[in-house]
């Protein structure tokens, strides 16, 4: 199972790491923390150097809830940020994680490699085309709503067969127009209650039948740290806990905000396969 980027073909058959690298002022976990070009630049080395291979950026906060931002803000914050990488690290493979065409077509242009988008298209009805035109990999995320109205809507009336159903829409809508490389990403914390979330959790072999490369993103979310009775700053180890249980499921791609520990899964599980 591989996806072509920038003309290299990634070889999803051994899960990948994808580091988090949030500029958004109110992102839950490190909202805030990248202010500096010298700083996120040594973020990104470290990363890099602890075995990721893809870096996930993003402008536009989606954590439940969250302030709305205009897409010129958007692009304001991102596009420098995206420069000064490629710049620094001209091979790196950047996801852009954005569900704005405009965004996600200005960012592929000035180098960024894929496209993660939390709406699978569906808050922007152009996104599905543009990324059609751009030749890249599609990241859909399953959600429902918006960030703002997503907790409302938490309703299913069978939570995995209704999110493979909305799947099957999505890749038939993207696959009708071209995209080639899709990733789905079943949206842990996206219109789900933390019971739905653990649920989700438990059937995910099931997302085998989709044939796609499964990115999951459980990074100290608050399934982990409420669960816990803890914070997102002490739930590294339900992380790399419940990231051992997706590998272990079919994950192909683990997004997170610790890289190392999650290389480090990785590598322990594949090796139960030896």
């Amino acid at each position: 199972m591989t996806i072509n980027c920038k003309g290299k073909l990634i070889d999803l058959s051994t899960p990948k790491v994808m580091g988090i690298l949030n500029i958004t002022p109110d992102s839950f976990y490190d909202g805030g923390m990248h202010k500096n070009e010298k700083g996120i630049l040594k973020y990104i080395e470290s990363m890099l150097n602890e075995g990721a291979t893809f870096i996930d950026v993003g402008a536009y906060s989606s954590r439940p809830n969250a302030e709305h931002v205009s897409e010129t803000e958007e692009l304001k914050r991102i596009i420098p940020i995206v420069n000064l990488i490629l710049k620094e690290f001209p091979e790196i493979l950047l996801s852009i994680d954005t569900f704005r065409s405009e965004v996600a077509k200005q960012c592929i242009e000035a180098g960024a490699a894929l496209i993660n988008d939390i709406s699978a298209g569906k808050m922007d009805e152009h996104m599905l085309q543009t990324v059609a035109d751009l030749h890249v990999p599609y990241i859909m995320m399953h959600m429902r709503g918006t960030p703002q109205t997503m907790q409302q809507q938490t309703d299913y009336d069978n939570l995995a067969k209704d999110i493979l159903f909305y799947f099957s829409e999505r890749i038939a809508a993207a696959k009708a127009l071209g995209i080639v490389d899709v990733i789905i990403d079943p949206g842990f914390g996206f219109a789900k209650t933390r019971k739905q979330n653990f649920e989700l959790l438990n059937k995910l072999e099931l997302f085998k039948m989709i044939e796609k490369p499964l990115l999951i993103g459980i990074s100290r979310k608050s399934m982990i740290y409420k669960t816990l009775q803890t914070s997102a700053n002490e739930a590294l180890n339900g992380t790399s806990v419940l990231n051992t249980i997706a590998l272990q499921k079919g994950a192909s791609i683990l997004r997170v905000h610790d890289v190392r520990e999650a290389v480090e899964c990785i590598k322990l599980v594949e090796s139960l396969s030896c």
